[in-house]
């Protein structure tokens, strides 16, 4: 990139619209704000208010191209891709590895490109930091004809943002990303791990789609398949049960009955017993993965935190990663509790591994994607 660039970036979900505009190589914020609580037939409207928002900043003239947040790529999109008619039909398509993040995203690309036809649009996908994997932690161990034929691989997604606070951690320890090995905890509605070796990940926790892994907000995370063909065979389960359960009725949401932590806490606090079991078996899922991680890297050099729960709940961080100092992990209770805002260190000095808290930003890393495929 050899010239300023003012990259919109778009972030849909499943009833929100983010959105950021950036200027690069600075990396510098012009705007940015989200639309919430959009339902099914609200796409319109919400677009048409980031439009406006745009309009009124000053900054409709200037941009210069469009980066879109897209979760699934499939083996296809590997990296950051212009988008066509073919592209957006592959993203559609592949809705059904990632329904409730895929179909969103089509529906802002969709609006963006009619709004913004004459700017080059790039999409960005989560699973792209993860495309060079290991065989070896990419396969399922199923039948391989089945396996080959139905595209069943370990695809991992949250990759834009575990790679850019890969990236920072390294800075903020004034290391070499290329020297050091790192367990990264995404810890938000949702939740994943991974494990980065040299600033490449070499194992994480999502799968072919986002299911697997840590427990989230409203998705369980790793589970017995047993379970399923228990309820499909005994109990009245379809497809599409299934498919409600696994998406909208797990995780905390399942175990406690909300999905919002701060919900979540209050009644830990209360006295919500469902609320403290929620909440303890989500720390021991995180537990049992930086164990499993640290054997992955024989050893790191630091775990990162990061996501909307990871930057914000300094008590989830402590009791997350309480009782793993025989593996060289201590967290300093006072540098954890005063952490926020910024990039922080919150080990205690006598840790022999790192554990930093260090803000996503995924519009950041987008931007900066699209600006090396569009720019000069």
């Amino acid at each position: 990139m050899t010239r300023s660039e003012v990259v919109l970036v778009l972030n849909a979900g499943s009833s929100s619209l983010k959105y950021q505009v950036v200027r690069l190589p600075s990396g510098e914020e012009l705007l940015g704000d989200h639309v919430e609580r959009i339902d099914r037939g609200g796409w319109d409207a919400a677009f048409r208010e980031v439009v406006a928002a745009i309009g009124a900043a000053g900054l409709s003239d200037g941009l210069t191209a469009v980066g879109h947040r897209v979760v699934h790529g499939g083996e296809r999109h590997t990296g950051p891709t212009l988008l066509d008619e073919d592209v957006l039909v592959d993203i559609e398509d592949l809705g059904r590895l990632a329904p409730l993040h895929n179909p969103p995203a089509v529906e802002g690309i969709r609006r963006a490109l009619a709004a913004y036809p004459d700017l080059p649009q790039v999409a960005v996908f989560d699973t792209g930091f993860f495309t060079d994997l290991p065989e070896v932690a990419t396969s399922y161990a199923i039948d391989h004809d089945v396996a080959s034929a139905e595209g069943i691989r370990r695809f991992g997604m949250h990759g834009i943002s575990h790679e850019y606070v890969a990236g920072r951690a390294a800075e903020v320890l004034g290391r070499d990303l290329q020297d050091i090995d790192q367990v990264t905890l995404h810890l938000g509605n949702g939740a994943s791990a991974a494990a980065v070796r040299h600033g490449r990940p070499v194992e994480t926790s999502m799968g072919l789609t986002p299911l697997e892994g840590l427990v989230m907000g409203t998705r369980g995370g790793d589970l017995d398949p047993g379970v399923l063909l228990h309820l499909l065979r005994h109990g009245g389960y379809d497809a599409d049960r299934l498919d409600d359960l696994l998406h909208h009725r797990s995780g905390l949401q399942g175990l406690a009955g909300t999905n919002d932590f701060r919900d979540l806490v209050a009644a830990i606090d209360a006295g919500d017993n469902r609320a403290r079991l929620a909440y303890d078996v989500y720390c021991h899922r995180i537990r049992k993965y930086v164990g499993a991680y640290l054997a992955v890297l024989d050893g790191a050099d630091a775990v990162v935190v990061t996501g909307g729960v990871g930057e914000n709940v300094a008590r989830l961080r402590e009791d997350a990663l309480a009782g793993l100092d025989a593996l060289g992990i201590e967290v300093d209770a006072d540098r954890n509790r005063e952490a926020g805002g910024g990039p922080a260190v919150i080990s205690a000095p006598s840790s022999r591994v790192a554990v930093v808290v260090v803000p996503t930003n995924e519009e950041l890393a987008i931007a900066r994607k699209v600006a090396e495929l569009v720019g000069d």
